[in-house]
């Protein structure tokens, strides 16, 4: 197996730590870019995430939130921050259980994508979920979610309205579009 090249390198001289979080930690990094020339690179460190595209009766489930970061609210597909030590799989059943009450008889890996790699090291991964049951939500404390259940249809006029902006909705939204076109997520 070849190697992938590094030949845009940036190797760090020197890390000063500026913030450390319940789910994020913030640092500045002092690299040596491939030119020899120093340069600065603020990195926020994450514990990685998963996503879950989970269909049922031709629809895919949703919560509603409110983001702060965005001060509005967002339709998004379930998803939520690995715990230490736990694996995406457990995880992205945990977090649709948790956010929607919805039991997945079968979760299946799609993909695992960075959401910022331009200055965050956040990977999610990503699960299509089917032969849904309801279950009882278990929210976190400091969550607050409606949950629904809308059409390819509805969820492409979402994007065009803007409550669907996020990308791993749209992506969501998207492999589930070919899904519809195709009988396959790959």
């Amino acid at each position: 197996m070849t190697k992938p090249s590094n030949k845009f390198e940036e190797v760090t001289i020197h890390t000063e730590k500026i913030f450390t979080g319940k789910i994020i930690s913030l640092q500045v990094d002092d690299v040596r870019l491939p030119n020899g020339e120093i340069a600065k690179r603020e990195i926020v460190k994450h514990p990685g995430a998963v996503a879950v595209l989970a269909i049922h009766d031709n629809k895919m489930i949703v919560v509603e939130q409110y983001r702060k970061p965005l001060e509005k609210n967002q339709v998004e597909i379930p998803a939520g921050k690995l715990d230490p030590g736990e694996e995406p799989h457990a995880a992205a059943i945990r977090e649709l259980q948790e956010e929607t009450g919805y039991v997945a008889d079968s979760v299946k890996y799609l993909s695992s994508f960075y959401t910022s790699p331009g200055f965050a090291d956040e990977i999610l991964h990503l699960y299509v979920a089917d032969q849904l049951s309801e279950g009882t939500v278990n929210l976190d404390e400091d969550e607050f979610v409606d949950c629904e259940a809308i059409t390819l249809e509805q969820a492409k006029q979402y994007i065009r309205e803007g409550r669907i902006s996020d990308a791993k909705t749209i992506t969501a939204v998207y492999a589930w579009q070919v899904y519809q076109l195709t009988g396959s997520f790959q």
